[in-house]
């Protein structure tokens, strides 16, 4: 939906559904992928199943081709996880992975409800693991430190879209 378009990736609680409501309070437009293009759904065919497992927590790739093909917005920022982002990672100018230490996860995943993503033990044990191989995280991403307090994250996400507009 954007001239420039960004994704913003991290496993569960570094942040990213934090600094989208930071980016669209500072009057940018930002996606909240968890909520808008997530659904459940088979990783290969896209196929919508009934799992409900961190596995199966895809994007539709139709709705990502859409709206960054449309330009009415100077710059988007894509927010959230998606299993199926080497689908269309390709189609963003850059990615921000966030990274957190092993303090501050454990910290924030303590915080969560058992009713959301991370909130059950089982859960907590797969995102540290997660956090620690990055394996379901994109490789050549712009590392954000988003151990620092919001605004900081934001500014440097700004910081480096705008060089990227030059």
């Amino acid at each position: 939906m954007g001239i420039r378009n960004y994704l913003i990736e991290g496993v569960s609680c570094t942040g990213k559904t934090s600094v989208c409501n930071e980016l669209q309070r500072r009057g940018y437009h930002a996606i909240h992928g968890d909520r808008e293009l997530a659904y459940q759904g088979d990783l290969e065919t896209g196929t919508p199943t009934d799992s409900g497992t961190h596995e199966h927590h895809i994007w539709r790739i139709d709705k990502v081709k859409a709206l960054v093909a449309n330009q009415d917005e100077e710059v988007t920022f894509f927010c959230g996880g998606s299993r199926n982002f080497p689908k269309f990672i390709n189609l963003f100018d850059s990615v921000f992975v966030f990274e957190v230490n092993l303090t501050t996860l454990n910290e924030r995943l303590g915080g969560r409800p058992e009713n959301e993503w991370g909130g059950k033990k089982s859960e907590r044990e797969r995102i540290v693991r997660l956090h620690q191989t990055k394996e379901e995280i994109p490789k050549n991403g712009i590392i954000i430190d988003a151990t620092a307090p919001i605004e900081h994250v934001v500014d440097e996400i700004v910081r480096h879209s705008e060089e990227n507009k030059r």
